[in-house]
C-alpha cells in the first residue's frame, strides 16, 4: 500500500515549501484540485520541480475535455491526474488513452457515483478506482467496511484508493486488510504541526504488518 499525501487549500508558496519537505517521504504527492483552480497548469510546474523522488498526482477532477485536461497535466509535470467516474464514458475513454500513451496513470474518482454507473466503467484495468467521502458530508467515513463492500461488490477492480478524513488508526487497519493499492491522507498531514514527524508516522502504518 502507498501513502498519498493531499495538499489543498493555501497558497502556491507554501504548497512548494511543504513539498520540498514531503520531497521522498511520502509516496505520492497529490495537488489539490484547489491548487489547480486557483493556480492553473504552471502551478504543476512549479510543484514538479520540488519532487525529485516522489510521485505527483494532479487532482483536476476532469468531467469533460477529457484528452485536452489530461495532455495538458501531463506536459507540465503530473504523473497522476484524477476524472471524475461521474463522466461520460466516452471521456473516461479519452482520459485514459492519453494516460496510456504518456505511460502515465488515471485515477477515476468515484465520489457519489452509483454501483450502477460503477459496473459501467469497470473497465480500465490500468485505472485507480478512488472510493472518495466528500468534505461536504457530515458522516463520518468507515473506511475499512467500505473497502470491504467495493471489494466483494466489485471483485474485477485491482486497483483501489480511498480518501476522506482518514487517520492513523484507520491507515493501520487498511493496511493489515491488505485491498488498498493507495490511501490518501490530507490535513492529517498537511496541517499537521510537524508535517514530516506526521508523515512518518503513517508511513510506519502502512507498514505495519511487518511490524
Amino acid at each position: 500500500m502507498k501513502l498519498q499525501t493531499a495538499i489543498d487549500r493555501i497558497s502556491i508558496e507554501e504548497a512548494e515549501e511543504l513539498a520540498q519537505q514531503l520531497n521522498g517521504k511520502t509516496d505520492i504527492l497529490e495537488m489539490g484540485t484547489s491548487l489547480v483552480k486557483d493556480y492553473g497548469n504552471v502551478a504543476i510546474w512549479r510543484m514538479r520541480q520540488k519532487l525529485t523522488q516522489t510521485t505527483l498526482l494532479v487532482d483536476s477532477k476532469t468531467i469533460d475535455e477529457g484528452a485536452y485536461e489530461f495532455n495538458q497535466a501531463f506536459h507540465y509535470g503530473g504523473d497522476i491526474v484524477t476524472v471524475m467516474g461521474a463522466a461520460s464514458y466516452d471521456t473516461l475513454v479519452a482520459c485514459y488513452k492519453v494516460a496510456q500513451k504518456e505511460n502515465k496513470t488515471m485515477m477515476i474518482d468515484l465520489l457519489e457515483v452509483s454501483d450502477e454507473k460503477i459496473a459501467a466503467i469497470k473497465d480500465f484495468p490500468g485505472a485507480i478506482y478512488a472510493l472518495h467521502h466528500s468534505i461536504d458530508r457530515k458522516d463520518k467515513l468507515d473506511a475499512v467496511a467500505t473497502v470491504a463492500a467495493f471489494h466483494e461488490k466489485f471483485p474485477t477492480i485491482k486497483r483501489l484508493a480511498i480518501a476522506g478524513g482518514i487517520d492513523l488508526e484507520q491507515t493501520k487497519k487498511l493496511a493489515q486488510q491488505g485491498l488498498l493499492e493507495v490511501v490518501i491522507v490530507g490535513s492529517k498531514i498537511a496541517k499537521a504541526q510537524d508535517p514530516i514527524k506526521a508523515v512518518n508516522e503513517f508511513m510506519e502504518a502502512i507498514h505495519y504488518e511487518n511490524n
